[in-house]
């Protein structure tokens, strides 16, 4: 379960930039995004953390989440425990969330690899 926590809030993390475009090996213009899940992610201590990942993170955010559950996640950055304890929650509310953010972490894995 910690790994399974610590493996999403490292994607989390990598949710970092600041509305950047980014051109990867082919050719393709990539855009990186800013936001609450970009900044807490820039703002953190892991060493895994850069900007590139961080946006790409962020993007994937944006089209897998609702602005709240953005914030609701960033806040996992500072507080992992919180990441825990909304996983282990019985609220309906909480149940829903984790489910939108576990396919939001997957997306990030598969999506920002590399980065």
């Amino acid at each position: 379960m910690k790994v399974l926590a610590a493996v999403m809030v490292v994607a989390l993390v990598a949710g970092c930039g600041g509305n950047r475009f980014d051109r990867d090996g082919g050719g393709q213009v990539t855009r990186f995004s800013s936001g609450p899940i970009s900044k807490a992610c820039l703002s953190s201590d892991r060493k895994a953390r850069n900007s590139r990942l961080c946006g790409c993170i962020q993007t994937v955010a944006n089209q897998s989440l609702s602005g709240g559950d953005q914030r609701k996640a960033a806040r996992f950055f500072r507080d992992p425990q919180r990441a825990m304890d909304v996983k282990m929650s019985k609220t309906a509310s909480d149940d829903a969330f984790w489910d939108r953010y576990k396919v939001f972490a997957s997306r990030s894995e598969r999506s920002c690899r590399g980065y």
